[in-house]
């Protein structure tokens, strides 16, 4: 992938957004847009969204959000407010989607997001109906848990006590941007109240759940809610993942999400869409 960036307004001033596509050549094949999680960035995936987009004939594009990776880092004064999820999906990827020449309204694209990056590809799509082709959303938050907060307050004291600021520092340019922007949103108490769930019933595109069994950011009452309020969601629990399948099974999770994509990008096809 080559990376580029794109100038994007942000309270006032500009700031710069990573990001690269992923064989832009494959012009009729359907576009994936990967969202990464919490602590993810576009050099985090590694090389998945290729190896994905080459073992389902795709088109890719990946992106640093604001405050990680190569994107502009978030000043130390500056919170995330608690919506930043709804505020990204509402707001930034739209922007972000015109700057970089995604039409989405002639040409939707598939949604693969990790973790916060899950949840934002569902707000987004419930927000944009007709703007999305559909969702793999792993390891989704649709709620938040006592094991969410658990295991976020584990990896603060990781962060003040191990060489984890050391290891996110080979993926972001600021690493206190990207964890301190995640860690202390979602530890502030009134985060204990936010969920999506009133959203999920407006969604209208296909949906793909996963999660691993062993996630440890969340119960399978996360998958398992959006299979619920979803109609016609598909769920999928790897056995053998935690919370990171790309890492941990990326051979079974592009199986079954190049297999969801494929099945419904024919079915657009045969109905007259763009995929």
């Amino acid at each position: 992938m080559t990376t580029a960036f794109v100038e994007l307004p942000h309270g006032g001033r500009t700031i710069r957004i990573e990001h690269a596509f992923v064989a832009p050549e494959r012009r009729s094949a359907p576009l994936v847009v990967f969202l990464h999680e919490g602590l993810g960035s576009l050099a985090m995936w590694k090389d998945f969204p290729e190896q994905f987009c080459d073992a389902g004939g795709y088109r890719g594009f990946v992106y640093s959000r604001y405050g990680y990776g190569r994107s502009t880092p978030r000043p130390p004064g500056e919170r995330w407010p608690v919506d930043f999820m709804h505020v990204q999906a509402r707001e930034t990827l739209p922007r972000l989607f015109e700057r970089v020449g995604i039409d989405a309204g002639r040409d939707p694209p598939w949604l693969f997001g990790h973790s916060d990056g899950g949840s934002i590809a569902l707000l987004h799509a419930a927000m944009f109906p007709g703007a999305v082709a559909g969702v793999v959303a792993v390891a989704p938050h649709i709620m938040v848990e006592d094991v969410s907060i658990a295991s976020i307050e584990r990896a603060r004291d990781a962060y003040r006590t191990t060489d984890l600021r050391a290891r996110l520092a080979r993926y972001h340019d600021d690493p206190d941007s990207a964890f301190r922007g995640w860690n202390d949103v979602w530890l502030k108490p009134e985060f204990r109240a936010w969920s999506i769930l009133a959203m999920l019933r407006d969604l209208r595109c296909p949906v793909l759940a996963i999660q691993g069994e062993d996630d440890e950011y969340g119960t399978l009452a996360q998958v398992e809610g959006i299979a619920r309020d979803v109609p016609g969601a598909e769920l999928h629990v790897l056995r053998t993942s935690g919370h990171s399948p790309h890492r941990d099974a990326p051979d079974a999770l592009t199986r079954i999400a190049t297999d969801f994509i494929s099945r419904h990008a024919a079915t657009r096809a045969n109905q007259g869409g763009t995929q």
